[in-house]
């Protein structure tokens, strides 16, 4: 767990210079499994409704930063939930 809140802290320093292996680490300890992982594209639900989906994308091995910053917006959303539902 402590190497994953680290991969969160860096990516929230520096946004524009992700890994996206480090990314597609994040994403599935906090989203489960893509839906969708066969093309240029991965896919996660979302438990919520609206836009329930994270898509991230591999260019030249490093993530794109917005959709790093969609991902830190995930992840605080479900922290968010998980406190207002205890």
């Amino acid at each position: 767990m402590a190497k994953i809140e680290e991969l969160v802290r860096q990516l929230r320093r520096n946004p524009e210079d992700v890994s996206f292996l480090d990314l597609l680490k994040v994403c599935r300890h906090y989203f489960g499994e893509p839906r969708q992982s066969k093309s240029s594209h991965v896919v996660f639900k979302m438990p919520w409704q609206g836009d329930p989906r994270i898509n991230i994308q591999n260019k030249n091995g490093k993530a794109k930063s917005y959709q790093v910053k969609q991902v830190l917006r995930a992840i605080e959303r479900l922290s968010d939930k998980d406190v207002t539902e205890e």
